[in-house]
């Protein structure tokens, strides 16, 4: 077997010497090249790569945003599930949902074990992706399409990723606590709770219109809190195309109940309310915003956007599990 190690040397749960422990154990049972990413968007470059080169697997060592790199790579000319190289994951980062989400521990050195046992076992799945794109006949159409593989936010929540990522740079480690923190200065700093800009539209069916807040899921859960999972659309599933969670009202009132809502939801039950829009199993719809405002994917904040069209597709990617 024909492998690649995508290696983040910046992950936050994982050292120096722990990357060496794991490219020793995986190059023990196939043939490895093991990269260590030197700047941005180079895993997604190495993804590339190695779909072009017809390796058989690629391994990314990493948080969310490597994993969504290298997805990007390997979909750079589409989805083609039959002969593209699998995916798998080692989670590094300090929440790592995808990995989580497809049942990987939350442990790098537990994660590969499981990894190996996969692949002598044959264990893979096909999961299905998102892909946002500028909308046509907009100011951003001319964006280029992106892959996302657990969740995409247009308005408050991606106002937050933004925050979180500006504390980053200016040195602060990425805790839960600082997304708790960077939440409520964004809650209390936002210009458009009260009066959503933020159009929700999709073929067949009425305009969903006055959102503030957009949330899209491609699995359940959307995120974690600590080791708490957090189901923002508890229906969304690998196997089927996206869901939304949108709400139209983020006073103090509003916030409290959905955050109450959200940190005690279920598989079975997530938000629920007269301001909160559930839509499961969406294949193609459109965000439109009469002013911009900040747009994320797969916890990665990509600026600002007024409109954005998202593609639900269905087995897109054979990975690992």
């Amino acid at each position: 077997m024909r492998a690649l190690l995508v290696a983040n040397p910046a992950a936050t749960t994982t050292s120096a010497r722990t990357r060496d422990v794991l490219i020793h154990a995986l190059a023990s049972e196939m043939k490895l090249e093991a990269v260590t990413t030197e700047y941005r968007g180079h895993a997604r470059d190495l993804g590339r790569k190695a779909a072009h080169e017809g390796l058989d697997l690629v391994v990314a060592l990493g948080g969310d945003g490597t994993v969504n790199e290298v997805v990007n790579g390997l979909l750079h000319n589409g989805p083609d599930p039959d002969r593209l190289p699998r995916l798998a994951v080692v989670p590094g980062g300090s929440t790592n949902v995808f990995a989580r989400a497809l049942g990987l521990p939350n442990d790098a050195v537990e994660a590969t074990g499981a990894l190996l046992d996969a692949l002598r076992e044959e264990r893979e799945r096909t999961v299905g992706l998102g892909l946002a794109a500028g909308t046509p006949g907009t100011e951003d159409e001319s964006v280029p399409a992106r892959w996302f593989t657990f969740c995409a936010g247009f308005g408050f929540d991606a106002g937050v990723v933004g925050r979180v990522e500006q504390q980053r740079e200016r040195g602060k480690r990425s805790t839960h606590a600082l997304y708790v923190r960077q939440l409520m200065r964004q809650f209390w700093e936002e210009p458009n709770r009260r009066h959503g800009t933020v159009t929700l539209e999709r073929p067949g069916a009425d305009p969903v219109t006055g959102l503030v807040l957009s949330i899209v899921c491609n699995t359940s859960p959307w995120t974690y809190l600590g080791n708490r999972p957090l189901y923002a659309s508890p229906e969304a599933s690998f196997d089927t195309a996206l869901d939304v969670l949108a709400l139209n009202r983020l006073s103090t009132p509003t916030v409290a109940r959905y955050a109450t809502q959200l940190l005690t939801s279920t598989p079975e039950r997530g938000p629920q309310g007269k301001h909160a829009v559930s839509l499961h199993d969406l294949t193609d719809f459109t965000l439109h915003s009469k002013v911009p405002l900040p747009f994320q994917m797969d916890g990665d904040h990509l600026g600002l956007r007024t409109s954005v069209r998202f593609t639900g597709v269905r087995r897109a990617l054979r990975v690992i599990v």
